[in-house]
């Protein structure tokens, strides 16, 4: 191998901007799991990332936009997921339910730092309209990318129809969220096939509607 071919590509300067920002992510998600969302600066998360706190405003106006970023960040990760499972038209309805119930059971189970996290950031922006703002945005996005699996699929099946898309992928990540944080305060009351036996029976009303 030539010394040329065994130096490493450099990054460009958009990759150089990338990597800067997951690393500022990455150091956020330690500090506010380490001092909560009221005790964490934006000098924390730059000591963390080994960044000045000028190389951190450079990327995120203040300590609010760091974790709106944080959350989307996350939930886009758990969305694919979920749009992965339910985009996949070789599953049977019945897998579909059983793979997205335990989705639910993994979040629920393993994400209990980033819980705290967010039920803090909740009571923080309630307060404020216009983090309020950014929450219904992040919603609205997963819906909307939620409602085109399912219109999509349903037209495989030719089963589209009238049903009223938007409305049952708002019910659905209300349930899954609503599911996930009641079997993080008790697992019993949410055993790993609720989800998928709720939404079955979401899907059925729908059917007799018809």
């Amino acid at each position: 191998m030539s010394s040329e071919e065994a130096q490493p590509r450099r990054l460009t300067r958009a990759e150089t901007k990338a990597r800067t920002r997951a690393q500022l992510l990455d150091a956020a998600a330690q500090v506010f799991a380490r001092k909560g969302f009221a005790g964490a600066s934006v000098d924390d998360i730059a000591a963390q990332a080994g960044f000045t706190t000028g190389a951190l405003y450079s990327h995120f106006s203040s300590k609010e936009e760091v974790f709106i970023e944080l959350l989307a960040s996350r939930s886009r990760h758990r969305l694919v997921e979920a749009v992965e499972i339910v985009a996949d038209a070789g599953r049977s309805l019945d897998e579909t339910r059983s793979a997205m119930s335990r989705l639910v059971a993994d979040v629920a189970d393993h994400d209990t730092d980033f819980a705290l996290l967010q039920a803090e950031f909740w009571l923080y922006a309630i307060r404020r309209p216009e983090f309020q703002q950014h929450l219904a945005g992040q919603f609205r996005a997963n819906r909307d990318a939620l409602t085109a699996v399912l219109a999509a699929r349903a037209e495989k099946r030719g089963e589209g129809g009238e049903r009223p898309f938007e409305e049952l992928s708002t019910v659905l990540l209300a349930l899954f969220q609503g599911l996930v944080q009641l079997r993080r305060t008790d697992p019993d009351l949410v055993p790993e096939s609720l989800y998928g036996e709720a939404s079955s029976w979401l899907f059925s009303g729908l059917a007799a509607r018809r």
